[in-house]
């Protein structure tokens, strides 16, 4: 309530009553409870996060990780041990979840502490997890990268029991195939028929990927040139690409611009390369006229803390309006989504 607004409704309390004393009374705690309705924090506001892993927790893989780690991308020697993938030689590297209902507690705390509706796809069980846990607060996907995977009519008829609502994470990249390869084709007609949004790993898988154990991953199948024989035998389908296609900024730029459903999520690199590379690569599309296309996404694991640390890039980026981080944030995800906005307030 501004002083404005206060003094208005002070006028119309001393007014309206006719023993001045009982006015007096009434007045001052108008006055009271208005300056303790000022300091009641307000809830924060909608976040979106289009790119959430909802995995089971390995204790082997439950280890530090710094944020920014790529930073530092030495060459290895195929005649020695392979450097260790993740960095934990930071002040303050994130810790991760040791079991499943730890991750479960952290991901439910932050969805409610932030006011974030994620959407996650990964292990069924986990996903009935934290939606039980947080109504309303998770949209669940389910991604084919194969068709090893299942078959067309078993992800057709998921798809159509209604618990799924987008198609993702899919990634055909790590199989050595293109996401235009024929293969993948039914899949992405299924999800076009039912109207449901699909989400595709583009760009890099970090460093030295083809070495630590995805031997069949290709940098060159993260072109995002290569979704346009896909998108123009599926014109109805909308699609965004995951980890914004990085590092391809000029096809990512050129694919948007010929193709007007085509979205990008910023997850992944955006916690994982250095924080002025992610900037420029994230001001380039900016610039470019895309900033209604831009989503928030973690791309979160097993550390918690990853949603801050990846809100915080938006939030730090001074060459971004309020509006322009509130369209990457929430804004573009409700649109691109077809949710209502409403339902967040």
């Amino acid at each position: 309530m501004t002083d404005f607004d206060m003094n208005k409704n002070l006028s119309a309390v001393m007014n309206a009553c006719p023993a001045r004393l009982v006015c007096l009374i009434t007045a001052c705690l108008f006055i009271v409870g208005a300056s303790w309705g000022q300091a009641v924090p307000r809830r924060p506001l909608p976040i979106i996060d289009v790119h959430v892993h909802a995995m089971k927790v390995n204790p082997s893989f439950a280890v530090e990780m710094c944020p920014w780690f790529l930073r530092d991308m030495p060459g290895g020697d195929p005649n020695q041990q392979m450097r260790a993938f993740l960095n934990a030689e930071c002040a303050t590297p994130l810790q991760p979840a040791k079991s499943d209902q730890e991750m479960q507690a952290a991901v439910v705390d932050a969805m409610q502490r932030l006011n974030m509706t994620i959407v996650a796809y990964g292990d069924p069980q986990i996903l009935r997890n934290w939606k039980k846990a947080a109504p309303g607060r998770v949209i669940a996907g389910i991604g084919v990268s194969s068709p090893n995977d299942m078959s067309v009519k078993a992800f057709t008829d998921s798809l159509s029991s209604g618990f799924y609502e987008v198609m993702g994470e899919v990634a055909p990249q790590y199989q050595g195939l293109s996401p235009s390869d024929m293969s993948l084709d039914g899949y992405f007609a299924a999800a076009e028929k039912l109207n449901i949004p699909v989400g595709i790993h583009m760009g890099t898988g970090g460093n030295g990927m083809a070495n630590i154990g995805q031997s069949k991953y290709r940098a060159s199948l993260g072109s995002p040139f290569l979704l346009e024989d896909m998108l123009a035998r599926h014109p109805k389908l909308k699609l965004w690409v995951m980890h914004a296609g990085y590092p391809m900024i000029d096809q990512m730029i050129a694919l948007m611009g010929a193709n007007a459903y085509v979205y990008v999520d910023l997850a992944g690199f955006i916690w994982s390369y250095p924080q002025a590379e992610i900037h420029a690569y994230l001001k380039r599309l900016v610039q470019a006229g895309f900033g209604k296309r831009i989503m928030y996404g973690t791309d979160l694991l097993i550390w918690p803390k990853l949603f801050e640390t990846s809100i915080s890039i938006i939030e730090n980026a001074d060459y971004l309006s309020f509006d322009q981080k509130r369209d990457i944030m929430f804004n573009n995800a409700v649109r691109f989504f077809r949710l209502d906005a409403s339902k967040f307030k």
